[in-house]
């Protein structure tokens, strides 16, 4: 069965890359999926070259919104690439439409594919992953229905969200500076260019909004991160004897290299002290190294509450991890720098240079704290009061403001 399905699979990629870029193009993308399987670098272009070439961005559409209803209830659409079960800014996208569905909106998720896979492939992943999340699932290159709002949510999906024809003040939910997930080069600029397309910021943490404004004279709000307590939490009576590391090579921001180099000499000066890594599976580090790969928020909760503290390291907008791990009262060890302050602005995070010898003296301080448990307490008590639901009310207070000009 599993097979078929597969095949179904497959059969519908290949159609759809016929029907819309000839049979050419599905010759080019197998020579490339042969010469990755041969160990040459060659990965899918993130947008489609077509949405690129129609987006004419100093080109403005007049924006129309439809009558807003009687009761007040909105309807959005959200431009997504395919949610990955456990993603960061997916999950973050989908605790922000659910606030909205709670109180009464409707929201719509587009999915922009550039591997030719349909909506229909993906809903069964995205319903397991997010349950929460009530609307339709459909495909953006069907074309968008109108609504009140249409939000942009990563780089690539601005390009279809502002070509679209359909009705619907543009937003952009930025979480990152994607512009630097790149070399400085084509993709950098592609991905700098949706910042001038003059949608409405709706950013993660304050530093992107500044930088935002300042930078693009992009009009900008922002939401404080929340924190999940019911998942990440203090449990008591658990005996703290390790660290931990969230290691991605997948993703160069989060400075693997680095966090590697400094868990090695950590190691040396601890060599009682059992490391944790997960994220994704690196491989055996030493004796005392357990490596998780990818885990539960459950299971992650357990290993955030056995570590004094966790190697947390973003080049770019800082990641969920630092507050889920304060909750669970282990020291998040960060790389000092203006956009981690900024945003987590919390006493109990600790920053050191981004050097291996600084951030495993980080570390090695951490450990060696004196009273522990009290000061676990206090840093799972500063995160407490954060709450997700303070982000969606400010999303929706945003929205009523911008749609009712």
């Amino acid at each position: 069965m599993r097979a078929v399905q597969v095949f179904q699979r497959r059969a519908h990629q290949v159609s759809r890359i016929v029907r819309e870029e000839g049979v050419r193009q599905l010759g080019a993308r197998a020579l490339r999926t042969a010469a990755k399987r041969l160990g040459a670098d060659s990965e899918v272009f993130p947008v489609r070259l077509e949405d690129v070439r129609a987006a004419d961005i100093t080109t403005r559409r007049p924006v129309t919104v439809p009558p807003i209803p009687a009761d007040g209830s909105l309807t959005v659409n959200w431009v997504s690439t395919p949610p990955a079960p456990g993603s960061g800014g997916h999950t973050t996208m989908f605790r922000l439409i659910q606030h909205l569905e709670s109180l009464g909106h409707t929201c719509r998720l587009y999915l922009y594919d550039v591997y030719g896979s349909r909506a229909a492939d993906h809903e069964p992943v995205i319903r397991s992953a997010y349950p929460g999340f009530r609307g339709q699932i459909l495909d953006v290159t069907d074309g968008m229905a109108d609504a009140h709002a249409v939000f942009a949510t990563a780089w690539m999906t601005a390009y279809p969200a502002f070509n679209d024809p359909c009705a619907g003040k543009r937003f952009y939910l930025v979480q990152d500076y994607e512009p630097w997930f790149f070399p400085v080069g084509g993709l950098s600029a592609l991905a700098e260019n949706t910042y001038r397309m003059g949608f409405h910021g709706f950013t993660a943490g304050r530093f992107l909004a500044e930088k935002l404004r300042t930078d693009m004279a992009m009009p900008t709000d922002w939401f404080d991160f929340g924190c999940d307590a019911d998942r990440y939490h203090l449990k008591k009576n658990t005996r703290r004897d390790g660290i931990v590391f969230y290691a991605r090579r997948s993703a160069p921001r989060r400075a693997i290299e680095i966090g590697l180099l400094a868990l090695d000499l950590f190691a040396e000066q601890h060599p009682d002290i059992t490391i944790h890594t997960y994220g994704e599976k690196i491989g055996k580090l030493g004796p005392r190294h357990i490596d998780h790969g990818l885990i539960t928020p459950d299971q992650l909760n357990d290993i955030y509450n056995r570590c004094y503290a966790g190697l947390t390291l973003s080049m770019t907008n800082v990641s969920l991890v630092p507050h889920e791990m304060l909750a669970a009262g282990c020291l998040p060890v960060v790389n000092d720098a203006q956009h981690n302050r900024i945003v987590l602005d919390n006493d109990h995070v600790r920053y050191a240079p981004a050097t291996p010898h600084d951030l495993a003296r980080a570390l090695s301080d951490a450990v060696t704290t004196p009273d522990f448990a009290t000061v676990a307490e206090a840093a799972s008590a500063s995160v407490s009061s954060r709450s997700w639901d303070a982000a969606g009310h400010e999303l929706e207070k945003v929205l009523r403001r911008e749609l009712l000009v």
